[in-house]
């Protein structure tokens, strides 16, 4: 398992965000992530062991879901990843559209599908359904009742060589003074391109059925 969120950051590229609300499914390929290493990451919210109400779910198991508002506006999705007790977090900044593309158009309230579709974490959010009132589930079970809202992550099928991602500064972190500079920001190369191809899985692989469970300390 890892206790590493700056490598889960890196190896969430490429894989596939789905989400299933309202009974609808609709999923993106994670193009652009960041992460925070609690307590001792002057950016996180858990910096300095700080918990309230909103952030103690950061302390949950890896493979939690923590999604909080921003400017009481946006809900911006992260993805728990270290054993519990210890509040790592990854924000999903990125997504290249896949399934339901038509559904996130309306969501977003957009015609067309443009590039900057969902290229910031308020557009992910927006785009997949994902409400600040989702903060908690777990992603790595997905209910059988379709009438509950779902969030889990997929392989998408193919392994992301280094070459094509990119490594660079967090953004909108300044206050966090010297730990705005490190380089926990991965991006895709192809980031920005646009739609995804349209996906071949069916019911797909998830965190414990596909393998990918192992990214998560959840000790």
């Amino acid at each position: 398992m890892q206790s590493d969120v700056v490598s889960v950051a890196r190896e969430l590229l490429g894989k596939r965000l789905c989400t299933r609300i309202d009974g609808i499914q609709t999923s993106g390929i994670i193009s652009e992530t960041e992460a925070y290493a609690g307590i001792s990451d002057r950016a996180s919210h858990a910096y300095g062991g700080r918990r309230t109400n909103r952030t103690e779910i950061m302390y949950a198991r890896g493979g939690t879901a923590y999604v909080y508002l921003c400017y009481g506006v946006h809900s911006l999705f992260n993805v728990v990843t270290n054993k519990e007790g210890v509040p790592h977090a990854v924000l999903i900044r990125g997504i290249d559209p896949a399934d339901g593309i038509e559904k996130m158009k309306k969501r977003r309230g957009k015609a067309q599908a443009e590039k900057d579709f969902s290229n910031g974490p308020g557009k992910v959010a927006m785009a997949l359904g994902i409400h600040f009132t989702h903060s908690g589930l777990d992603l790595t079970r997905i209910p059988s009742s379709h009438d509950k809202p779902a969030i889990w992550i997929e392989e998408a099928g193919s392994l992301i060589p280094p070459e094509e991602i990119i490594t660079t500064t967090r953004i909108g972190v300044e206050y966090a003074g010297k730990d705005a500079k490190l380089p926990y920001r991965f991006l895709l190369n192809r980031v920005g391109r646009g739609i995804a191809p349209p996906p071949s899985h069916t019911t797909g692989h998830t965190f414990v059925h596909g393998g990918f469970f192992k990214l998560f300390n959840r000790s």
